[in-house]
Order: C-alpha cells, then structure tokens, then sequence
C-alpha cells in the first residue's frame, strides 16, 4: 500500500515549502495539489495556482512523486496546458503524474461561474472531459497533433522535447460514473474514486467505493485491460471521517482501502479549521509509527522489509492500454 499527501495551495511559499519537504522527509510515496482558482469555503482566502507551486515543489524535493489532484477542464486547454506539463515532468525529473477530472461537481462551479462560462449540461461536462483527455494524450506522445473537436482545437501543435516518463507522464484519472470510468481505462495508469459524496456514515461511503470498485472492474473488463495494469486510488477524507482524525482512523482507512484492493490511499494535510482540521502531531505519529509498515517509501528510508509496489505505469497510446 502507497499513501499520498494532500497540500491545498492556500499558503505562500515560506510557509508552504516546509509542508512539501515535510512529505517527502516523512515518507509519503506522493503529494499532490489542486487545482482550481478557489475552493469551496476557502473561495475568500488565500490560494495559488497548481503549476507553480507544483514547480517549486519539485525544486526542494527529490524522490517523492508529484501531482494534481485534479485537473479538471472548466478553466484549462489541452495546448497550452500540454507544454506547462511537459516542463513539469521535465523539472521534476519525470516524478510528475497528472491527476486529471471532469470537474462535474464541488468546486467546478467558481472554476466555471469566475470565467463567466455558460451553463453546462452533466452531458456536456462528461463529452468535454473525454475530449480533454483523449487531445492531452495525443499532445504529450504525437510530434504534432492537429484536432478538431466540439470544445477544443489544436493546429498543428507541437510537443518537442517529448515527456521525460515515456511515451508520456501517467494519467490517473478520477471517476466515479460510468462515462469517466471508460475515459480512466481508456488512458489511465491510474483510477481515482472519491465515493459517494454526503454519505451519512463511513461505513456507508464504503459500500459505495466497493461498488465503484466492481463497476470500475466491469469498464476494465469490457476495454479489454487486466485488473493488475491500473493502480488503483481512493481519496478517502470525501468520507465522513478524516483520516487524520488520529492513528486510529488512518488505519481504519488503510485497512478498508486493502480489503477492496486499493493500491494507493490519499489524504490531507491536517488544517487548523475548516475542512480538513485536524493536528499535525497526528500527521507525525501516523509517519513514525504506520508509513514504515506499508512497504512505501517510509520503509526503504527505514529499512523496513516489504514490498514497494510498482510505480505508475507507463502505457501504449495507440492502443490505450497499460504496459506492464
């Protein structure tokens, strides 16, 4: 089992830069931001663009992998956004992946409403996003790509020097229906679920990641991809207990997160109020006494046994599926 860390951009860098070398020195397998141009509640506060703050992440931190979590198409294009990727990968030393969204929920709405963009339907939201992916894909693999779609464009676009991570950096993508479970098969070196949001109890927003789970089984099955070629990601501070609540409740997590076969579990960085509070001496204890047992990067830093994992997969883009 791999852990990620969630830090909300929401802090300048002298206050910021601590928390992203803390995951790394912590043994967090991979820390990830949002991305969008405000957030819920935070929407009145501070916050900070994804690219460069992923950038100066990648400046003081070394091994750990980094990424957005997640990309959604309300305020991005695939052309430029491709080249701001390719220099990620590039400044990083290929530990980039890209978290990507369809931004039909939560937050989407400012991302939207903030530009001034019409209304949109959940069909058109789920068509937009297959587009997104499937132009970004072309443009970080394809020495030219030209694309003529419904909601984007792209002449004659270029994407020398090529990604470091070949063909190209992973995707994960997150997906809770249907329609964005075939984008995740179709592109995914990774599948991202946030369960059911609202559920009135942990033990029902479980239930509902299982049956994300099977669904997200039956997409694979149908694409043709074996279960084992996509790690597979669950966010689990969407449920009603946050993980880092205490010990207990990051285990709790972990061990839920096994039984339906998880590869990864992603959390937040405890905030002093609102979403996420919690307390970082939670955060220490869960890297002291949890992280070196899980056979991640904590324990290869400790010497714990175990096993490491595979990392993100690389993928054939012609054929849209995963290698390895």
């Amino acid at each position: 089992m791999r852990v990620g860390i969630v830090i909300l951009p929401e802090h300048r860098w002298w206050a910021a830069e601590p928390r992203w070398r803390g995951a790394e020195t912590y043994g967090f397998d991979h820390v990830w931001t949002y991305d969008h141009l405000g957030w819920r509640t935070l929407v009145d506060g501070p916050w900070f663009d994804a690219v460069p703050t992923l950038t100066a992440a990648a400046m003081v931190t070394s091994t750990i992998r980094l990424g957005t979590f997640v990309v959604s198409p309300h305020f991005r294009h695939p052309v430029p956004f491709a080249r701001q990727l390719l220099a990620l990968d590039d400044i990083s030393d290929g530990r980039f992946m890209l978290g990507l969204g369809s931004g039909a929920s939560g937050a989407g709405g400012y991302d939207r409403t903030v530009m001034g963009g019409p209304e949109v339907t959940p069909r058109q939201v789920s068509d937009r996003f297959a587009e997104f992916v499937e132009l970004t894909d072309s443009l970080l693999v394809r020495p030219r790509t030209d694309h003529s779609g419904e909601y984007y464009q792209a002449v004659a676009a270029r994407n020398a020097p090529g990604c470091v991570q070949r063909p190209r950096l992973p995707f994960l993508v997150a997906a809770n229906g249907p329609k964005a479970m075939r984008v995740a098969a179709r592109f995914g070196q990774g599948w991202v679920t946030t369960g059911r949001p609202g559920a009135d109890s942990v033990a029902a927003w479980w239930r509902n990641v299982a049956e994300c789970a099977d669904r997200f089984d039956e997409v694979l099955a149908a694409h043709g991809r074996d279960r084992s070629t996509v790690d597979r990601y669950v966010s689990v501070d969407a449920s009603p207990l946050f993980a880092l609540e205490s010990v207990g409740a990051f285990r709790e997590h972990l061990g839920r997160a096994a039984e339906l076969g998880f590869t990864d579990v992603v959390t937040h960085w405890p905030r002093a109020d609102g979403p996420y509070a919690g307390r970082e001496t939670v955060l220490e204890e869960v890297a002291a006494d949890v992280l070196p047992l899980l056979g991640g990067r904590a324990s290869r830093k400790t010497g714990a046994e175990g096993n490491a994992g595979p990392g993100p997969r690389v993928h054939d883009s012609e054929a849209g599926k995963s290698e390895g």
